[in-house]
């Protein structure tokens, strides 16, 4: 999942909730936890004096011992730390930073926050992939690679559709944008930490499109076609209260 810092946390879960669909599971000293109509946590905010992605949690295989995960990193001479309980539905986690100074949390087993509750919105019914901005990748490929064991791969993807980067790990991936050399649609601000959300909606997209035209957000770019983590997708682009790109996608 990823964590958002902003200004306005009450128009960000509206955001969420009205125009995506996420459903709000908890809400507590200045962070509101969104999840997806199964239950899986996609979505954290807390207060912020600027937007920006504060963190992002990725989830190792299931029963991995997180203690030999925190020697590992530790073994990169990667200063992290052991937490106990510090988000719902993970009961144990290893928090370190990344090269862009944002900070990583990895997890074994989670357990969902909320399930099957009526949803408004779009209603995903998980995150496809992510992407964020970089300004030197062979330091992020290094770190991602070999502290996170993501695989790197290419693909052809963007406006116009040139080749790209990303890093995959299980189902998902995280595409990379160079500062200065963006593909479009991008961050609103594209610095390093700028980062971008694809969710797979539980609707068609055509009844996605219809639903935002109706709520009035505007669709920055779309349908078009896209390389998802898994498959192609087609998406369309919306930016939330904070500006913060939104690609909500369908299988192709």
């Amino acid at each position: 999942h990823a964590v958002f810092e902003t200004p306005d946390i009450d128009r960000q879960i509206d955001y969420f909730t009205e125009v995506v669909g996420l459903q709000l599971s908890e809400k507590q000293n200045g962070r509101a936890f969104l999840a997806t109509k199964l239950g899986d946590l996609v979505v954290q905010l807390e207060k912020g004096s600027v937007p920006r992605c504060a963190k992002l949690a990725f989830q190792a295989a299931p029963g991995t011992d997180i203690a030999e995960i925190k020697r590992g990193v530790e073994a990169e001479n990667i200063a992290c730390e052991l937490r106990n309980d510090a988000t719902p539905g993970v009961p144990k986690l290893v928090t370190f930073k990344d090269p862009k100074d944002t900070v990583i949390e990895v997890f074994a087993d989670q357990t969902p926050i909320g399930k099957n509750q009526q949803v408004r919105g779009i209603g995903p019914i998980k995150l496809g992939h992510l992407a964020f901005v970089v300004d030197d990748p062979k330091k992020y490929v290094e770190f991602y690679t070999r502290v996170l064991g993501m695989r790197l791969e290419s693909f052809v993807g963007g406006t116009p559709p040139v080749t790209r980067q990303a890093f995959k790990f299980g189902n998902q991936k995280i595409n990379l944008h160079v500062r200065g050399h963006e593909f479009e649609p991008k961050a609103h601000t594209p610095v390093p930490g700028a980062l971008d959300l694809c969710f797979i909606a539980s609707l068609p997209l055509d009844q996605v499109i219809a639903r935002l035209q109706t709520l009035g957000v505007p669709i920055v770019e779309g349908p078009v076609m896209r390389t998802g983590a898994t498959q192609k997708i087609r998406s369309v682009y919306v930016r939330d209260p904070d500006l913060n790109l939104i690609e909500i996608s369908e299988p192709a």
